[in-house]
């Protein structure tokens, strides 16, 4: 199984050859109407000149083509000042065609709207396991919320994370590396009512994250494969969503908007497909039915959903069947996430090496893993590179 690909971005050879590539799907596509991207509505931004300037000065427009009224031939007048350019300030050697890197959020709607392929993203929950992560190739990843609690504050996933830590170590994670995979968040209930999801929402775009799910939990939500969940009204929830869209809009973002349901546990089946329809119709992107209780009803939602992208969370060990990516696919799910797919193996291997102390008293690393090998998983290349070409000499000798 390969991973969904994306294009690769020019610039990306500037920085430490990393690189994501976007296929357009060698099959015709559909469109979707829930995909299409964002086009807010912007009154123009018109520029008057005083026709009393005899003497004026003309300089190509800069402004983006429809939003700023300029004559037909691209220039606007200016007024002389007879300032001399400072030189200090201007931008000398750079690459006329080099790019600014594709937003997270506009690579992961490429994926979604020009590719049929299944995204699969990793569970991460800090930098070391995004590092690696990006270190294999994953086109996309996920940071857990689960994953986040414990390993920043040593909690269970009870709401005891609130904005602040996610959108902290989101941040951190979406921008290890400006041309690499986009990240998709969990975003929890929102963290309030819809003045706090729009903020959510506003702050993790700010922080560069792709896209986020947003679920119907109370305020006082658990961990998905948990027991005892409660939801609010259809309403309350339909409320969040419709903030959470108006604030992608506001900041005209292409950020990928996940409304998750966690209603089956309670209201049954019909329900969360009734709530799943109208977070569409109020904007959602992509829905996440939480807590499938067979793979017939995961196959189901895909249907009834239809064309609408779904997006499936595989937690191994949790009240959900297992079921695997080559399924998930036949089903017709987009995206993939595995939310324990690094946290609960990183808590066997520490478990068992602290053991080993214990009773050994070694740690027995393998003679591979060197402390040059984890600094060059976190970056250590690039950060030669930065210093060097600079002229520093940090690194003139050997490691």
């Amino acid at each position: 199984m390969a991973p969904s690909a994306i294009s690769t971005d020019p610039v990306s050879q500037l920085e430490v050859q990393s690189s994501i590539v976007i296929e357009a799907a060698t099959t015709d596509v559909k469109s979707s109407p829930y995909l299409e991207p964002l086009k807010p509505v912007l009154a123009p931004i018109t520029t008057e000149v005083d026709p009393a300037d005899s003497e004026s000065s003309t300089v190509p427009s800069s402004a983006c083509e429809g939003f700023i009224d300029s004559p037909p031939n691209g220039q606007v007048e200016k007024k002389e000042t007879g300032a001399q350019p400072n030189q200090w300030l201007t931008l000398n050697d750079v690459v006329p065609s080099v790019s600014q890197p594709m937003s997270g959020a506009k690579k992961l709607r490429k994926m979604l709207l020009e590719t049929e392929e299944l995204i699969i993203c990793p569970g991460v929950y800090d930098g070391l396991s995004a590092r690696t992560a990006i270190e294999l190739g994953f086109n996309a990843m996920y940071m857990t919320g689960a994953g986040t609690t414990a390993s920043r504050l040593g909690q269970p996933d009870l709401a005891i994370a609130q904005l602040h830590e996610m959108r902290e170590n989101a941040e951190m994670i979406a921008n290890l590396d400006p041309f690499g995979p986009p990240l998709i968040a969990d975003m929890d209930t929102g963290y309030g009512g819809p003045i706090m999801a729009a903020r959510t929402v506003e702050q993790y775009i700010r922080s560069g994250v792709a896209g986020a799910h947003l679920e119907d939990q109370v305020l006082m939500k658990r961990c998905g494969h948990l027991g005892g969940k409660k939801v609010v009204p259809a309403d309350e929830y339909i409320a969040r969503i419709r903030a959470a869209h108006g604030a992608r809009v506001r900041l005209q973002s292409d950020f990928v908007l996940i409304a998750r349901t966690d209603a089956l546990q309670t209201l049954g089946y019909d329900e969360c497909i009734r709530r799943l329809r109208m977070a569409r119709d109020e904007g959602a992107d992509v829905g996440l039915l939480e807590g499938f209780t067979s793979k017939e009803q995961a196959a189901q939602a895909v249907k009834d959903l239809a064309p609408w992208p779904l997006l499936l969370n595989s937690v191994e060990n949790g009240k959900s069947p297992l079921i695997t990516v080559d399924e998930a696919r036949k089903m017709g799910f987009r995206i993939m996430i595995f939310s324990f797919a690094t946290i609960a193996p990183a808590y066997i291997a520490i478990r068992e090496t602290l053991l080993r102390l214990k009773n050994e008293g070694v740690v027995g690393t393998p003679s591979h893993v060197t402390p040059l090998k984890l600094f060059e998983v976190c970056g250590l290349k690039h950060s030669m590179a930065v210093d060097m070409n600079a002229g520093g000499a940090s690194f003139a000798g050997d490691l």
